[in-house]
């Protein structure tokens, strides 16, 4: 066996019945392609799969990075909640959303789907799996939620829910 170099690929193969060098690498990275495809639909499908049994469901709660300058805060450290509402085919429906403030910034968030029915209580249920890793770390006053995890309407009450909180909150 001869050793191999960089410029093996552009060399002729010295046994034409062997597969040549560069068919094999093609077929080979088609197949890694294929299957980071496959994964990548797999993970999509799988993070919105999740089940909601009409109770309080938790979105993660992460820790953020606290800015030390509490006397610059707009709005009182705490936890806060607020209900917002939205029209869904199905009619008015209300969300509940609970943040933890520190220095304005959002420490953690959960949403409350128990009064919630049919189809927009699956997708309450898909909002509040994603929330979270799209608030927490963020000061509330950049928060403007438009569609999380492939619900949208949802996201009408979460807003209304975080302008009753803030004004909750106010310094």
């Amino acid at each position: 066996m001869t050793p191999t170099s960089s410029t093996d690929s552009v060399l002729p193969d010295p046994d034409p019945s062997r597969p040549a060098r560069s068919s094999v690498l093609m077929r080979t990275g088609g197949v890694v392609a294929a299957m980071a495809a496959v994964g990548l639909v797999a993970g999509a499908c799988s993070s919105d799969d999740s089940e909601s049994t009409g109770s309080t469901t938790t979105a993660g709660s992460s820790t953020a990075t606290i800015v030390d300058d509490a006397a610059s805060a707009q709005y009182k450290n705490g936890e806060y909640t607020a209900e917002g509402g939205y029209n869904s085919p199905g009619g008015p429906q209300q969300v509940g959303v609970t943040v933890t403030l520190s220095n304005d910034v959002i420490t953690a968030v959960s949403v409350d789907t128990s009064q919630t029915k049919g189809p927009s209580l699956e997708y309450q249920g898909k909002f509040a799996g994603g929330i979270s890793d799209v608030v927490v770390g963020k000061n509330i006053n950049d928060i403007d939620v438009a569609k999380v995890s492939g619900s949208s309407l949802t996201s009408g009450g979460f807003n209304e829910a975080i302008e009753k909180i803030k004004q909750e909150a106010i310094n």
